[in-house]
């Protein structure tokens, strides 16, 4: 791997948070060659930034759109996760995408020899708690969603930032028969049933936290990772975009409770 490549890339990422504004992919998307690349710019653009300082990231995203292709994740800048009511007022975006999704929270510390020996009934095991959430999808490529694959992994998987909602105790349940509701502003409702792109959000845990510990880390208890969209973002649609002062929340019908973690999105930009 040529650091000068993921310099490159990571540089021009660091730039673009820094002055709110969009780079073009196609002139660093050759830098790009393997996944591994795209994760090493996330760790240099994170320590460039500060997000994590000495300690592992306490927030993730991780996910696939489909069991059977390679899954990819990310670990979240802190100050862009927020509790449920949130405003995003003063964070700055650029298309502001909403996706529901399902987070979950690990209640032990995992180490790399306990991640390695994961299955998916193991890993399921060890969550503590879900939450309904909304990831805001964002980019910092002026290409968006239609920038080069690993150029989206660099960039976090155009994440903008995290909404979580109440903590409930993490049950099993028959995810193929789950509901998930979006309200954006006054426009009608998306509902699906049972679109998780893998079936189960927990299917994701052993190939996440062997990622999250393959340096030799160890996830803490308390970490949360969001596992992947149940309403997809779509650009051309726009169905699941949010424009500016508006509101939008997503709700998961789990047994007799509803979860609802709602965002206020506005135009003003202020934090980088």
């Amino acid at each position: 791997m040529s650091l000068s490549r993921i310099d490159a890339v990571a540089e021009a990422l660091v730039r673009a948070r820094g002055a709110h504004v969009t780079c073009p992919a196609a002139s660093t998307a050759d830098l790009l060659t393997q996944a591994d690349d795209a994760y090493a710019v996330q760790q240099q653009v994170a320590q460039a930034l500060g997000w994590f300082a000495a300690a592992p990231p306490r927030y993730w995203k991780a996910g696939g759109p489909s069991r059977d292709a390679v899954l990819t994740h990310a670990p979240l800048p802190p100050r862009g996760v927020w509790t449920s009511p949130a405003t995003a007022g003063d964070w700055p975006f650029h298309i502001r995408g909403i996706e529901a999704e399902i987070a979950l929270r690990i209640g032990r510390d995992v180490d790399p020899a306990l991640a390695r020996a994961l299955d998916v009934d193991s890993a399921r095991a060890l969550v503590e708690a879900m939450t309904v959430s909304i990831e805001i999808v964002d980019s910092r490529w002026r290409e968006a969603i239609d920038a080069p694959a690993l150029c989206k992994l660099a960039d976090l998987q155009s994440h903008g930032a995290l909404v979580l909602g109440e903590w409930v105790p993490f049950v099993a349940r028959d995810w193929l028969a789950q509901a998930c509701e979006v309200r954006i502003g006054a426009r009608a409702a998306v509902v699906r049933r049972g679109t998780h792109s893998l079936g189960d959000p927990a299917w994701l845990l052993p190939a996440w936290l062997r990622h999250a510990t393959r340096h030799g880390e160890t996830v803490a208890a308390g970490t949360v990772v969001t596992t992947g969209t149940w309403v997809a973002f779509s650009k051309r649609a726009r169905a699941t975009s949010s424009p500016p002062n508006s509101r939008a929340s997503a709700t998961r019908r789990c047994s007799s409770r509803t979860f609802l973690p709602t965002i206020q999105s506005t135009e003003r930009r202020q934090h980088p």
